[in-house]
């Protein structure tokens, strides 16, 4: 029976040999064909695509596309064809929008099969050969050294001083130690997994030789292509939810306005072509038809807006999700954090320092902790001298940054090293490197003889405090050198406790002189014993200040930030308390825990849970779901491999555009280009901000329609004449309300948008309120438009009392933008200063208004008569009524709270 793919590591490496009949001359060629044809290659398969034309017509789902479609039609039919083309082009533009989106949007499994190893080298017939890695199969010898890219899941069988970059998959960005032996528990985290290599990490130090245990889809990339597969669906945004339910409302209204027309005229006996004429006014009245492109316009802003704040939107509905985000599961490494391991401690001779500065740059200072203790040069120098001399990371400048060459955890010893007093080019000079035992993952510690200026040699060693404080005799104190006491040795295990519960990585240094030998007699277990203890250090991936400043800022919003991290939980809860992320009473959960929630248990304790530590991209998943079925809406963020799936099957996918894979970029609908957890709460604030200005747009613009189909509506039931004709609603619908609601999608975001909490996922945009203005604001408009329809029918004749009607309503509409632009401020109290373009479009149309009664051209092409320059002034005061109606409701609003406040 085959172990199952996770449990290899907790076996010995001979029963993975066994098992796929290999050996330590590898497969034979007769073989290894054999278990390709079987297998087949190891490479991700791709589902068939969609293809161009089915994406181009899942373009045309949505419920207002067909109400425009149709209202396009019925423009065309009654012989307005510039109406119906201006119609059907914005219908061209948003499928040609949404059909670019989505095709990009088909090539994550294509950038994640870019990972796998082009060759690789195995063991076959007993000779070492390179192979295509699609050639490698189950059983196969893969010889490893730096620089390889692994070609498949692998159980190590030998292993030298080997390191692998694992952070596609985990998210950690340190290299893994690894080693052959069996680990003793089968339920170990992927990160924590020493004996294997996986497809598609890189071999940073040393050599190994591993038996091929999975290849193509059952890797653990595969998995992640698996689950990339599973989670593809595109499931509608909020937005998109809010404008359907939208277009299946205006549909009912404009059936059920219509039907009672027909049935009124029918029992009055009008004839069927004035009936027709009607109902396509109707028809017409009832859809916004410049709302597809308001919405167009107002996300694209939003996307603009969104990288002039380092964060590039790559699906445009993206931006109003954002804004109704209640959950935001972020990485920890290089989001919330640096990305740059940095030493905050220093400890010799009982005596603990702080260390100042962050990242690898030389800024910094090295100060005693309490005001009484003093500080010694020398013994912090001594220091200081044992994490340079055994170091072998480099540091360089470049345009100002500071650029990491090596292992993340000596370059922040080098800092630390200067800081402390330190030279690197002194150490160099004066104690050239003799010779250096290289870490090994046995014995968690590295050692670097140099030749000192008399000729004798001192090792300098750097490791795990437990490990290394046994191999110590000696301990260097302000007088010198002396035995090692207990009492020394529970000082400095303390010590170590101190610095680890803080969240720090601590390592012991010490040195030892010797006397000259040869280099092949300096191994390990001659060297490293009887060791002078020096001191410890302790370090870390510090948090951004700007994080810290944007988790407060999401407190605020109503926001919850959850940590899931490839760390360790210990590590990660230190570092999501100082953050604000973690409460005393939140949890931090491993992947191990994890796996032992069922669905059920787990969206209970998703609220209480505030770090997810260890976890693999299956579990991120299940987090992310757990979220959702509690009905949040979830942003997730990440860089690796292992983040995709997640991102995909997140309301809102995040990637990093600095350490973000490929994968993770065409899996995300956003791409933060710093890195910077800071820039994804800017990205929420205007996601929010463009679902205000949709919201007062789409509210401007119905409640126009509105006024218009409660007119048509009253005159029909009256049985008098139309008052306004199909080219008249098109005009008021497309100019007059389409290029003012372009502007107020253009709004600036209020200030107090973030003090605000999060709107819950069923709430709907069209609320109580919604409706409520929308109606009066209509019967506001409708109000003055029939009262001037009524009384220039009494004086003048049909055509005179629809222009009168026609050109009171369009000033009506205008005006109305200005009070549009917010829910509770009053007009004189919002700068028209902050919006000029709305200024300036009200100004333009109400001169188009104006001429077009004057001149014959724009009157024959709008069906109006002439109107005097004098009663265009009167009916725009007229016009003004709803306006000043509207505006008295807010002050009114404004005037409960502060008197319930007694001011």
């Amino acid at each position: 029976m085959k172990p199952s793919d996770a449990a290899w590591h907790s076996l010995p490496a001979a029963a993975a040999l066994e098992h796929y009949g290999s050996s330590e001359a590898g497969l034979s060629a007769a073989a290894a064909a054999e278990r390709l044809g079987r297998d087949g290659p190891n490479q991700l398969r791709e589902d068939t695509r969609i293809s161009p034309f089915r994406l181009l017509l899942e373009q045309f789902k949505s419920v207002i596309i067909w109400i425009l479609i149709a209202a396009g039609v019925i423009s065309g039919l009654i012989g307005e064809l510039v109406d119906a083309l201006a119609i059907l082009a914005i219908v061209i533009l948003n499928a040609a929008i949404g059909f670019y989106q989505e095709y990009s949007a088909e090539k994550s499994i294509a950038a994640l099969k870019k990972m796998l190893a082009p060759m690789a080298k195995v063991w076959r017939d007993g000779a070492l050969v390179a192979i295509p890695g699609q050639d490698v199969v189950a059983g196969d010898l893969l010889a490893l050294e730096a620089g390889d890219l692994v070609a498949a899941d692998a159980r190590l069988l030998s292993a030298a001083s080997l390191k692998c970059v694992e952070s596609a998959l985990t998210g950690e960005s340190e290299g893994v130690a690894k080693l052959s032996v069996a680990l003793a528990q089968a339920d170990v985290p992927l990160g924590d997994r020493s004996n294997m290599v996986f497809t598609g990490t890189m071999v940073v130090a040393g050599t190994g030789l591993a038996v091929v245990v999975s290849t193509g889809m059952s890797t653990e990339l595969g998995q992640i292509a698996v689950l990339l597969k599973e989670n593809a669906g595109n499931e509608a945004t909020p937005l998109q939810r809010q404008l359907d339910a939208v277009g299946r409302i205006l549909v009912w209204a404009a059936l059920g306005m219509v039907g009672l027309l027909f049935l009124l005229g029918m029992l009055r006996g009008t004839a069927l072509l004035e009936l027709t004429m009607s109902a396509i006014s109707l028809a017409v009245a009832a859809v916004p038809e410049g709302l597809p492109a308001v919405v167009t316009v107002a996300l694209s802003l939003g996307v603009l807006r969104m990288s002039r704040r380092r964060a590039l939107v790559r699906r445009l509905p993206a931006v109003e999700t954002l804004g109704s985000t209640t959950v935001i599961c972020t990485d920890k490494t290089g989001t919330l954090t640096a990305g740059q391991m940095t030493v905050r401690a220093l400890y010799v001779a009982g005596q603990r320092y702080q260390v100042t500065g962050d990242g690898y740059g030389p800024e910094g200072t090295v100060e005693v902790e309490t005001e009484k203790a003093e500080k010694q040069p020398a013994l912090l120098l001594a220091l200081g001298t044992v994490l340079l001399g055994c170091n072998n990371a480099q540091l360089s400048s470049e345009d100002g940054q500071w650029q990491v060459i090596g292992d993340p955890t000596e370059s922040a010893l080098l800092c630390a090293g200067a800081k402390a007093g330190a030279d690197r080019a002194v150490i160099e000079q004066a104690t050239p490197k003799y010779h250096e035992i290289p870490f090994d993952s046995d014995r968690k510690r590295s050692t670097v003889i140099r030749t000192q200026s008399d000729g004798s040699l001192r090792a300098y060693t750097n490791g795990a405090p437990d490990v290394l404080l046994a191999l110590c005799t000696n301990i260097l104190v302000r007088s010198g050198v002396r035995a090692m006491t207990d009492a020394d040795r529970e000082q400095i295990e303390a010590e170590n406790a101190t610095l680890a519960g803080q969240g720090l990585r601590v390592l012991g240094s010490a040195w030892r002189d010797l006397a000259f030998a040869a280099p092949a007699d300096l191994d390990g277990a001659k060297v490293e014993a009887d060791l002078v203890f020096v001191g410890l250090t302790g370090m870390y991936d510090p948090p951004r200040q700007e994080a810290k400043d944007a988790v407060a800022r999401c407190r605020a919003a109503g926001i919850r930030v959850v940590m899931i991290t490839g760390d360790h939980p210990h590590t990660a809860m230190a570092i999501a308390r100082e953050l604000g992320i973690a409460d005393p009473s939140d949890l931090a959960v491993a992947g191990a825990d994890l796996d032992r929630f069922d669905e059920a248990e787990l969206r209970r304790q998703a609220p209480r849970i505030a770090v997810y530590a260890r976890v693999s991209a299956a579990h991120k998943l299940r987090i992310v779901g757990a979220w959702k079925a509690n009905g949040a809406v979830v942003a997730m963020t990440g860089d690796g491999v292992n983040d995709a799936p997640a991102i995909q099957g997140a309301d809102i996918g995040i990637a990093m555009g600095k350490a973000g894979t490929e994968v993770t970029k065409q899996a995300a609908d956003m791409i933060v280009t710093d890195d910077n957890f800071a820039s994804i709460v800017a990205a929420v604030e205007e996601g929010r901000g463009v679902y205000a200005n949709i919201r007062k747009t789409l509210q401007y613009l119905l409640a126009g329609n509105t006024g218009e189909l409660l007119l048509m509506t009253a005159c029909v039931a009256a049985a008098l004449p139309a008052p306004l004709l199909p080219i008249h609603l098109l005009w008021i619908n497309l100019v007059t309300d389409g290029l003012p609601a372009l502007c107020l999608a253009t709004d600036p975001i209020e200030g107090s948008v973030m003090e605000r909490p999060p709107r819950a996922r069923a709430a709907r945009m069209t609320d109580r309120s919604f409706v409520v203005m929308m109606l009066v604001t209509g019967l506001l408009t409708a109000g003055v438009a029939l009262a001037v329809y009524l009384y220039m029918l009494r004086i003048s004749s049909v055509e005179m009392a629809r222009t009168y009607a026609f050109a009171v309503l369009v000033f009506a509409e205008l005006l109305r933008s200005f009070g549009a632009r917010s829910e509770t401020l009053p007009v004189w109290r919002i700068s028209l200063k902050t919006n000029l373009m709305l200024v300036g479009v009200v100004f333009l149309t109400f001169w188009l208004q104006v001429w077009s009664h004057h001149n014959e051209v724009l009157a024959r092409l709008l069906k109006t008569q002439f109107v005097p320059l004098q009663d265009c002034l009167i009916l725009l005061a007229i016009g003004a009524i709803p306006l000043a109606v509207l505006e008295c409701v807010k002050l009114v609003r404004m005037a409960k709270p502060a008197k319930a406040r007694g001011d």
